[in-house]
C-alpha cells in the first residue's frame, strides 16, 4: 500500500518505519522538500520512502495519515486538498488546543477535504509504543473512531501492520473527542503520574481466559 504521512515527527517517523517494515511505500509529505528529519528518514530505506509536496503525496499515496499537532490540521487540510474518496487517518490530539473553529482535526479533514472517510486512530499513546508494541509475551491494543467503515477497516489493517494486536472499534464520530480523552488518561499517567513513557493499554476480554480454561 502507499501510505502518505503528514508530519515527520516521533509519531510520524515511528509508524514510517513500521509500515517500510511490513512491506508498504511511504510518501511524506512536507512543504520544505529539504526538511531535516523527512531527509532523515528516507536513510531507513531510500527505496521505500519518497519525499513530496503535501498535495503530490496525498494525490499519489492510497491513504493519508496526519500526524502533526492538532492545531495545524486547518492548513494541513487546505495542503492537501479535496480528497472526497481517499482514506484520511487523523493521529492527531486536540487535547490542549483545538484547530479552531472545529472541535478536532478529524472535523477539519472531514470538512475541508470534503473527505467521507476521515477516522481517528493512532493517538492514544506514546510514540515509543509505535516503535514496540510488545510487552514480553503481551502485545498491546490500539482503537479507532469515526463513521466510516472504509476508514476504520484501513486503520484496523495498519494497526495490525504496525505490531498491534488489536484495533478495537471505539465507536462513531460521536466518539473521536472520547478517543482523544483516552489519550489523555495515557499522558496522565505517563508524565503527570510519573509511571513512565513505556506504558500502553491492553483490552482484556473475560472470554479469552475461559477459552484458555477449556483447553
Amino acid at each position: 500500500m502507499k501510505i502518505t504521512i503528514i508530519g515527520t515527527g516521533k509519531v510520524g517517523g515511528a509508524l514510517t518505519k513500521r509500515w517500510v517494515d511490513a512491506g508498504h511505500d511511504i510518501l511524506l509529505g512536507v512543504r520544505n522538500l529539504n526538511n531535516a528529519k523527512a531527509r532523515e528518514l528516507v536513510t531507513y530505506n531510500r527505496r521505500k520512502i519518497k519525499i513530496m509536496s503535501p498535495s503530490e503525496a496525498a494525490e499519489e499515496g492510497e491513504v493519508i495519515i496526519v500526524a502533526t499537532p492538532a492545531h495545524a490540521a486547518i492548513d494541513v487540510a487546505e495542503s492537501l486538498g479535496e480528497h472526497r474518496d481517499k482514506v484520511i487517518i487523523d493521529a492527531t490530539n486536540a487535547i490542549y488546543k483545538k484547530p479552531d473553529p472545529f472541535p478536532h482535526a478529524a472535523a477539519a479533514l472531514s470538512e475541508i477535504c470534503k473527505c467521507r472517510h476521515v477516522v481517528k486512530c493512532f493517538n492514544i499513546t506514546g510514540f515509543e509504543n509505535m516503535e514496540n508494541p510488545q510487552y514480553g509475551e503481551v502485545t498491546v491494543d490500539m482503537f479507532v473512531a469515526g463513521d466510516s467503515e472504509k476508514g476504520k477497516s484501513i486503520a484496523t489493517i495498519l494497526a495490525d501492520d504496525a505490531g498491534f494486536e488489536d484495533c478495537f472499534d471505539f465507536g462513531g464520530n460521536d466518539k473521536i473527542e472520547l478517543l482523544e480523552q483516552f489519550a489523555k488518561v495515557w499522558i496522565n499517567l505517563a508524565v503527570m503520574q510519573g509511571y513512565g513513557r513505556d506504558i500502553a493499554f491492553k483490552l482484556i476480554m473475560r472470554e479469552d481466559y475461559k477459552e484458555e480454561e477449556e483447553i
